[in-house]
């Protein structure tokens, strides 16, 4: 099983395992199932454009507009989803750019575009052949994108780091946790850990006390709560800058 070393953005490396040829397959084929599904909903909203107007061309072209979508869907899929479709969603894998940097939607666009040699002028075989004699698993799209296909359920856990895991939803309530410094949150952490293992309140008390005096936040959440925010919203302004 191929591992694929990432270097974040703290300088931190965070392993991942490269998913199979075979998970990359159950992937295409869900989101296949998917598109045939929605091709049968427009075969029978056709029909019912076809009781409304009789002139042949106006249907078929409400028919082209109606199915225009399911021909970007990979492409709308990954860059709306952040490199994943339902498929990959539900198989849990990802795209990511091979140095860890921000995958950008041209990065997106190449391996849509080369989806023609990879996968429908050759009914698959390229995509399959260079997959599986590609060091990192990677098809031809992936190669000329510079992006790799990654599990999200193996991901090797951040607990023991300076990193949180921050949804991509996640909205920052301190937006002054940036004076602090790596060192400062890594002791926050460490202490933070030590004192909601063992229950400790005094000292997630003096904690919380210690970081509001720095931040002068002011804030009514109660210890834990605050300081998990902190954590959480240092990590959102350091991993997107």
């Amino acid at each position: 099983m191929n591992n694929l070393q990432i270097n974040t953005t703290q300088n931190v490396n965070l392993n991942y395992i490269i998913v199979s040829i075979g998970e990359r397959i159950a992937a295409f084929f869900i989101d296949a199932f998917i598109l045939y599904l929605y091709s049968l909903l427009v075969n029978i909203l056709g029909d019912a454009i076809g009781y409304i107007y009789d002139d042949v061309w106006t249907q078929r072209g409400l028919m082209a507009l109606i199915f225009l979508p399911a021909m970007f869907y990979s492409l709308l899929m990954h860059i709306i989803f952040n490199g994943r479709t339902v498929g990959k969603m539900l198989l849990k894998m990802r795209v990511v750019k091979v140095d860890g940097s921000p995958v950008h939607w041209s990065n997106y666009l190449v391996r849509w575009m080369l989806r023609l040699v990879d996968i429908w002028l050759f009914v698959g075989s390229i995509g399959i052949l260079t997959i599986l004699f590609s060091e990192k698993r990677q098809r031809l799209g992936d190669a000329a994108a510079g992006t790799v296909v990654i599990s999200t359920k193996n991901k090797t856990t951040v607990s023991h780091t300076i990193l949180e895991e921050v949804e991509d939803t996640y909205v920052p309530q301190f937006t002054n946790v940036t004076i602090l410094t790596d060192k400062d949150i890594r002791l926050i952490k460490e202490t933070f850990s030590a004192a909601k293992k063992s229950n400790d309140f005094k000292t997630l008390k003096a904690l919380r006390e210690k970081v509001d005096s720095i931040l002068q936040t002011n804030s009514e959440l109660y210890d834990m709560k605050y300081l998990e925010t902190v954590l959480k919203d240092y990590n959102y302004f350091t991993q997107k800058l």
